[in-house]
């Protein structure tokens, strides 16, 4: 595609023979960006926490007559045992993946810990992808040119990555924890295309911001908070609310990561419009704190640690 042209949903290309695992998929950015895939031939996994609602979304791409190849597979990012079934199960029945997207993700609430005692917007929005693209790396590294797509958001930009407090138990607000976790996803990304590059193997890797959407991700959830919304949440909801693009809108910087031949990894896609709030999907300079080799490679190290993931094939 020429590089001066904007990219639209025109430019997906034929997709069929490929295998595409799109997590957080049965709602929101996750269900839209796997309805495009679908459409496009790709055999689509939504890998969705609720297993009845992750049906009812393969339903609905796959339609009346069922004619996209959907299926929908239980996978909680905040739990590595069930990570680690997940990719078990793909690794049996695929003997390639050509794309990962790396999409679901929580927002706000008091705080809470994932079931290996990570703090919960650290555990889901990182290291639970991170687990998951490593458990799944040799699928990936099985065709050619397969892409890992992982979600990040403009709030990046203000986050730290704070290794002496990594899960907030000092002090938890959760913007701050919020901004860290979209922050560690966006360094991964770069991270691992970083890696892929230097071990030589057939890998792109992209990170997607889809700019502010509407979507129910900071719903207030009265029986998983045990409170309704604070002044904080509330107000990101509102901006949401009035301010968010529609989320088959909102997805195609994901859509756009996941199907471009001419993106060669280490891309940063956001919106192209006024604050990058919404727009057609564009490559953009990372924001500076995602740019310290120091700070990825400890990240990295660190991430591997706590999930038990090397990337052994990355290695050396």
């Amino acid at each position: 595609m020429n590089a001066s042209r904007t990219w639209t949903r025109d430019d997906i290309g034929d997709l069929a023979g490929r295998t595409a695992v799109v997590t957080g998929a049965s709602s929101g950015i996750g269900f839209e960006t796997a309805r495009c895939l679908a459409a496009g031939g790709a055999h689509v996994v939504l890998a969705c926490r609720d297993r009845d609602r992750g049906r009812q979304a393969a339903r609905r791409i796959a339609g009346p007559a069922g004619g996209l190849s959907v299926r929908a597979e239980l996978l909680d990012l905040a739990d590595l045992a069930s990570v680690r079934r997940f990719a078990g199960r793909l690794l049996e029945r695929h003997g390639g993946i050509g794309i990962l997207v790396n999409n679901a993700g929580v927002a706000g609430g008091p705080r809470r810990c994932t079931a290996d005692g990570f703090e919960a917007h650290l555990g889901v929005n990182h290291l639970g992808h991170f687990a998951l693209t490593g458990l799944l790396l040799p699928a990936l590294l099985a065709g050619a040119g397969a892409r890992v797509v992982t979600l990040t958001s403009s709030v990046a930009a203000q986050g730290r990555i704070d290794f002496a407090d990594l899960n907030s138990e000092r002090r938890y607000r959760f913007v701050a924890a919020y901004s860290q976790s979209k922050l560690a996803a966006l360094m991964f990304a770069l991270e691992l295309d970083r890696r892929a590059k230097a071990a030589a193997v057939p890998l792109v890797s992209v990170a997607a911001d889809p700019g502010i959407v509407a979507t129910s991700l900071l719903s207030a959830k009265r029986e998983q908070w045990g409170r309704g919304p604070r002044l904080a949440e509330a107000a990101v909801a509102i901006v949401q609310r009035l301010a968010g693009q529609p989320p088959a809108d909102g997805c195609q910087t994901s859509v756009r990561g996941a199907t471009d031949r001419g993106l060669r990894g280490g891309e940063y896609l956001t919106p192209d419009g006024r604050g990058h709030r919404r727009g057609a999907p564009a490559e953009m300079a990372p924001p500076r704190r995602a740019l310290s080799p120091e700070t990825a490679r400890r990240l990295w190290e660190t991430s591997a640690g706590l999930t038990g993931v090397t990337y052994s094939a990355l290695a050396g």
